[in-house]
């Protein structure tokens, strides 16, 4: 089995005025997804990301404070697990919660060095 990371890009849940009651519901379906993967033996860890973000960019380092609603999109949180190959992660992230908001998966598989 290989590793790979599923990276979860879309809107932040603040910036697109969802009820408590559909947030609730949303992360009901996190929670199912996670809970399946973590059944199936697959789920080897992942986290939520806040909003916000530093970047640090070129030689000089400049720096720059952003959040959510200054960029389109974000990188919401990602899963690692162990699949065969694409195909089988690919197979799993069809139970992405986020796909009705326009949310993506982008899948990597993570490399591995000789030590």
């Amino acid at each position: 089995m290989k590793e790979f990371m599923m990276i979860f890009v879309g809107a932040d849940y603040a910036d697109l005025g969802l009820s408590p009651e559909e947030l609730q519901n949303r992360m009901g379906k996190w929670f199912a997804w996670g809970q399946k993967m973590e059944e199936a033996g697959i789920l080897r860890g992942g986290e939520a990301l806040t909003p916000n973000m530093r970047r640090i960019v070129g030689e000089n380092r400049t720096v720059t404070d952003l959040t959510s609603a200054e960029v389109k999109e974000i990188v919401g949180g990602y899963y690692t697990v162990a699949a065969k190959d694409f195909d089988a992660v690919q197979d799993i992230a069809q139970d992405f919660p986020d796909y009705d908001l326009g949310g993506t998966v982008e899948i990597r598989e993570i490399m591995v060095f000789d030590r």
